[in-house]
């Protein structure tokens, strides 16, 4: 799977860019609040028989995806609440300039 990331790798950089965000907003005019978050993505899910390995779940893109035949591939969406570590009960604001292929 040279290709394929493990799915708690691409939630930790998810919660990454979402503090690097929250950070650069901090003083902006304009904030949004993160309510929730919905990921669709298309996993594979690999079980090994060796004693002591779990069940991985890595992230495909469409080629990978093409070419993991023997690797049961499914399409899952997460929705996540995003919540603060200081302040759970507190709203999450993201700032961040919009991106070209944003709408």
């Amino acid at each position: 799977m040279s290709k394929a990331v493990e799915l708690a790798d691409v939630i930790t950089q998810l919660r990454s860019e979402l503090s690097r965000a929250m950070a650069a907003g901090d003083d902006d005019e304009i904030r949004f609040q993160a309510e929730k978050l919905e990921l669709e993505l298309t996993v594979g899910v690999e079980r090994s028989l060796e004693p002591g390995v779990k069940v991985r779940f890595w992230v495909l893109d469409a080629q990978s995806s093409a070419r993991a035949a023997h690797m049961t591939t499914q399409r899952i969406t997460l929705t996540l609440q995003p919540v603060r570590g200081d302040a759970p009960d507190s709203p999450v604001l993201i700032s961040g300039a919009e991106l070209p292929d944003e709408v």
